[in-house]
C-alpha cells in the first residue's frame, strides 16, 4: 500500500483530536497534582505551627501560671487534632504521587501521538490504524487507573493551554535553548 498523503483527513483529525485531548489530560493532571502537593504542604506547616503553639502553651502555663496560655494551648490542640484526623483520611501525598504518576504516564502517550502526526504522511493507512488503535488502548489502561481531577484543575489547565501556551515554544525560544549549530 502506498504512503498516506492526508487522502483519509478524518483519520487525521481524529489522531489530531486524541492528542488534543491527552494533552488536556496530562496538563490537568500536573496542574491538580501541584496543587494537592500545595495543600499538603501547608497543612503540614500548620501542624507543625499548632502543635508548637500548643507545647508553648501548655509549658508557659506550667512557668507564669497564666490560665490564658492554658487557653491557648487547647485551642490549639484541638485545631491540631481536627487537621491530623483530615489529613489521615484525605491521604493528600498519596493521591499528590497517583496525579504525578498519571501525568507521567500521559506524557508519552501525548508524546507517541506527536510522533504519530509527525510520522503521518510516511506510514499507509494500515499502519495509522494500528498505532492509533495500539495508543487508544494504553491510555485507557492509563485512564482507568489515573485518579480523578476537579473542575479547578480543568479551568486552570485550560488556560495554561490556550492563554499562556504552555506545551509549545515560539521559534525564538526554541532557537535559544538550543545549541547555535542547530538554530533555524
Amino acid at each position: 500500500m502506498e504512503a498516506n498523503s492526508h487522502h483519509d483527513i478524518e483519520l487525521y483529525n481524529q489522531i489530531e483530536e486524541a492528542y488534543g485531548k491527552v494533552a488536556y489530560s496530562h496538563t490537568t493532571q500536573i496542574i491538580h497534582a501541584g496543587r494537592l502537593y500545595k495543600k499538603n504542604k501547608k497543612l503540614k506547616w500548620a501542624q507543625m505551627i499548632l502543635s508548637a503553639v500548643s507545647t508553648g502553651g501548655f509549658i508557659g502555663t506550667l512557668i507564669t501560671n497564666q490560665v490564658i496560655l492554658t487557653w491557648v494551648g487547647g485551642l490549639c490542640s484541638t485545631a491540631l487534632l481536627v487537621l491530623t484526623a483530615y489529613s489521615k483520611d484525605s491521604e493528600l501525598s498519596e493521591l499528590y504521587r497517583k496525579h504525578h504518576n498519571s501525568s507521567n504516564q500521559l506524557w508519552m502517550i501525548r508524546e507517541k501521538y506527536l510522533s504519530l502526526l509527525t510520522d503521518y504522511d510516511t506510514m499507509t493507512r494500515d499502519e495509522i490504524v494500528v498505532k492509533r488503535d495500539a495508543l487508544q488502548e494504553e491510555l485507557s489502561k492509563i485512564y482507568d487507573d489515573a485518579p480523578l481531577t476537579d473542575s479547578k484543575s480543568y479551568a486552570l489547565a485550560q488556560k495554561s493551554l490556550k492563554e499562556n501556551q504552555s506545551q509549545f515554544f515560539s521559534r525564538e525560544e526554541l532557537n535559544q535553548m538550543l545549541p547555535e549549530s542547530l538554530r533555524r
